[in-house]
């Protein structure tokens, strides 16, 4: 939220500059995220009169003025705005002055006539970006008055970037509050007075969904002057505060809501047809609100409406049907109270986002509805005139928030603040917190005031004495706590270990977002029911991942957009999948490997990564359990990889990962242009791992004996390893396979594997026969199980 510092010192005014003031809303926990100047640096601007203003006689777009700026004899200025006219206040640069962008007046002649000065629009002077003509002032400007002491431009905006707990500061009273109790300053209690009811129109109220509408309030104004103008010190104030000036009313609903914190609307009466009605939305209603956009509504939305058709959507936008225009005369005005999660996420649902939804997300005080219209009533009366019926003013008690009573026990504050602090200092703080003390034995029972929503525990009440009472001001020690180590199996699985690891293989940690686009958990987990959030940042990112792979795809997006054609990529983290009861999340370990297999240098041979890469990388991960003959990989079918190019990771017969190459289909879609392969593990199945054991090393020779086996094609190594070890004797070592062949003298339906059996005795060295025993004990169970046959 961005405020002018002058508008904030109208409510609380402490002998402090603005920087210092910036400072302490920041410790404060108002963090303030820049101070700026309210408008650009220019001198020698007064205000002037334009006593008469002529057709250039040689330029047609041009005019001849005598303006009066407040010296002995009225100027001569030649001005080429449409709008310029006699009788006018306008801001003038006399001869001499320096407009932003340090471009200077001087005397000048145009066309023949002589001009001593410029006539200034608001974009000249660095107070709107564009502007169509010169700049208007009001009636009682004082001619020759400097125009930046006339409009108070040496003034400051204040950017503060609240918690969205803080609802209750997103509003010049709000800020003023805090900033009172922070320097104990009186706060300027503004009264403001309700207005006497001159006729006796009232509009019915219905509200239907009480739940969400607790309470709504509404007046009938007639007769407003549709030719009124909003008066400049609001303009300005608006301005400052990032609002564009439209129209009065809308300019006064955005004024009270600046001002005091509670959004409203206007609409014009005439285009309402019965009562108002405060409902949910049936699916499929159509609503054009006030940008232009026609929206289709979704079941459950919650609707302002007449008896014949939706006219806002509740909290966020109010609908074109039912606009304020130039030619409206009698008005309806608008102040309710929405509950939060019934405006949450609804309007970025449908694309939006806007003040008024800002604040209702955030929390807007339940009793802050009339005093705000009473507010409102007033100015419209005293800018565009009128008549106000009586205030319509509809609560559902039962559904308003209650002010529960909190205990705050007096041992807790230094327990959670680490400093003791005396009970005159808590009730002081306390009480110029607005909260009601009662004094018990142990501590207090507090009641937080209305506008503080966010203040209902014992721990909230604690941070609010924290930060008034200073975070500075809280010394530093170490903890007095004790601390014990726990202890760690020696035999688990250290994620931290394989992170080194990947990141000594050249890989690069990856820090992702949690929730993706629909489409990409669509494309890359179709089979994984999509989890959306209630109130997502953006479209983009509503949907909980089921898999780790969307983002470091996305990563690796950006990677390939900024020209980084080698990318390794791991991450861990939670994914969400959602069973029959619950919602599992689960902690995973995912990998991506994209490019060359290895940097580009003179003594490096090219060549691109592929399925064995990752796979070994994989590998590697695997041997930290320190069990490598519990797992296994076998080739699987995947949507989201490459038919012929998939795998899945198995440990003692449950599926704990997935690994392969992209599936090109989703590979073009993405826009990638080279394979992309990944990996993804389950971290749980790994913790549990096994002791390295010392095994002395024999002192007897070892055996070699190679085989050559047909075999058929689909078969895995994992199957053929598997079922030779099962019927190995003990002496044979290790089994390994040093060759693969399909061609050539082998059927279309077979392969060739070569292997080794490595044969070795920690007692003797091994005769002829045991080693002809044992190969042929492999043999005969790869022949018997998976038809093996030694090759010609």
């Amino acid at each position: 939220m961005q405020f002018s510092d002058a508008w904030l010192r109208e409510w609380v005014n402490p002998e402090v500059g603005v920087e210092e003031l910036a400072d302490a809303l920041s410790m404060a926990g108002l963090e303030v995220d820049g101070v700026e100047p309210a408008a650009a640096d220019f001198s020698g601007v007064v205000v002037g009169k334009v006593l008469s203003c002529e057709r250039h006689p040689d330029a047609d777009k041009l005019s001849v003025c005598r303006v009066d700026v407040g010296e002995d004899e009225p100027v001569q200025i030649v001005c080429g705005a449409k709008n310029v006219a006699a009788d006018m206040k306008v801001p003038v640069a006399r001869v001499g002055a320096v407009l932003p962008g340090n471009f200077k007046i001087k005397k000048a002649k145009l066309r023949g006539q002589q001009s001593m000065g410029m006539i200034c629009s608001a974009a000249e002077l660095g107070l709107a970006e564009s502007s169509d003509g010169i700049m208007p002032l009001p009636a009682d400007a004082p001619v020759g008055e400097d125009f930046r002491d006339y409009l108070s431009l040496d003034d400051h905006i204040i950017d503060v970037d609240l918690t969205p707990d803080r609802g209750d500061c997103r509003s010049i009273a709000g800020i003023a509050r805090d900033v009172g109790v922070i320097y104990r300053h009186p706060v300027t209690d503004w009264e403001i007075r309700a207005v006497p009811d001159a006729i006796a129109d009232e509009k019915k109220v219905v509200l239907t969904a009480s739940e969400d509408c607790p309470r709504y309030s509404c007046r009938v104004i007639r007769d407003i002057d549709p030719r009124a103008q909003t008066p400049l010190w609001m303009q300005e104030k608006l301005r400052r505060s990032g609002i564009r000036a439209i129209s009065p009313v809308v300019d006064i609903t955005n004024y009270v809501m600046i001002e005091l914190g509670q959004p409203m609307h206007g609409f014009d009466l005439a285009r309402i047809s019965g009562a108002v009605h405060v409902r949910r939305a049936e699916k499929g209603e159509k609503l054009t609100l006030l940008d232009g956009s026609e929206v289709e509504t979704s079941e459950g939305t919650l609707l302002i409406a007449d008896e014949q058709q939706p006219l806002a959507l509740a909290g966020i936008m109010g609908g074109e049907v039912s606009a304020v225009t130039e030619r409206t005369r009698d008005i309806l005005l608008e102040s309710a109270f929405f509950q939060p999660i019934a405006i949450a996420g609804k309007a970025r649902a449908y694309g939006l986002h806007t003040d008024s939804s800002h604040r209702f997300e955030r929390g807007v005080d339940p009793e802050l509805q009339r005093r705000a219209l009473e507010r409102a009533t007033d100015l419209v009366l005293h800018i565009c005139g009128g008549q106000a019926g009586p205030v319509v003013d509809v609560t559902a008690m039962e559904h308003l928030p209650g002010k529960s009573e909190i205990h705050l026990r007096r041992h807790q504050i230094p327990r959670l603040l680490g400093v003791e602090i005396d009970d005159a200092t808590v009730e002081d703080i306390l009480t110029r917190l607005g909260m009601q003390v009662q004094s018990v034995s142990d501590g207090w029972k507090i009641v937080a005031p209305s506008c503080r929503f966010d203040v209902s525990i014992e721990a909230d009440l604690i941070e609010e004495i924290g930060r008034i009472y200073g975070y500075a001001n809280i010394p530093e020690n170490l903890s007095a706590a004790p601390v014990s180590i726990q202890a760690v199996p020696e035999a688990s699985f250290h994620l931290l270990r394989a992170k080194e690891l990947l990141v000594d293989r050249g890989y690069q940690e990856a820090i992702t977002y949690s929730f993706i686009a629909p489409e990409l958990a669509g494309l890359l987990t179709p089979d994984a029911r999509q989890i959306r959030l209630a109130n997502p940042i953006s479209a983009d990112m509503s949907v909980m991942r089921a898999s780790l792979w969307p983002g470091l795809l996305s990563t690796l997006q950006y990677n390939l957009a900024r020209q980084h054609e080698r990318v390794r990529l791991f991450e861990s983290g939670q994914v969400f999948l959602e069973t029959k009861d619950d919602i599992e999340q689960p902690e995973m370990l995912a990998g991506l490997v994209y490019g060359e297999r290895m940097p580009q240098k003179w003594n490096n041979a090219p060549g691109k990564v592929d399925f064995y890469d990752i796979k070994g990388d994989l590998e590697v991960i695997l041997e930290l359990v320190g069990d490598p003959d519990s797992f296994a990989i076998r080739p699987i079918e995947d949507v989201s990889l490459h038919p012929g190019q998939a795998a899945a990771v198995w440990r003692n017969g449950e599926e704990i990962g997935r690994l392969g190459m992209l599936h090109p289909g989703l590979q073009s879609r993405l826009g990638i242009s080279g394979n992309v392969f990944l990996f993804q593990i389950r971290l749980q199945s790994l913790e549990e791992g096994r002791l390295p054991a010392y095994q002395a090393v024999s002192r007897y020779p070892a055996i070699r004996r190679d085989l050559a086996l047909l075999v058929k094609k689909d078969l895995s190594w994992a199957d053929v390893k598997a079922c030779a070890q099962k019927a190995a004797p003990e002496i044979v070592r290790d089994i390994q396979v040093f060759d693969v062949y399909t061609g050539d003298n082998i059927d279309s339906g077979l392969k060739s594997l070569a292997l080794s059996l490595i044969l070795q005795d920690y007692s003797h060295t091994l005769t002829d026969e045991e080693t002809e025993q044992a190969v042929d004990a492999v043999l005969k169970a790869l022949n018997t199980e998976l038809s093996a046959k030694l090759r010609d």
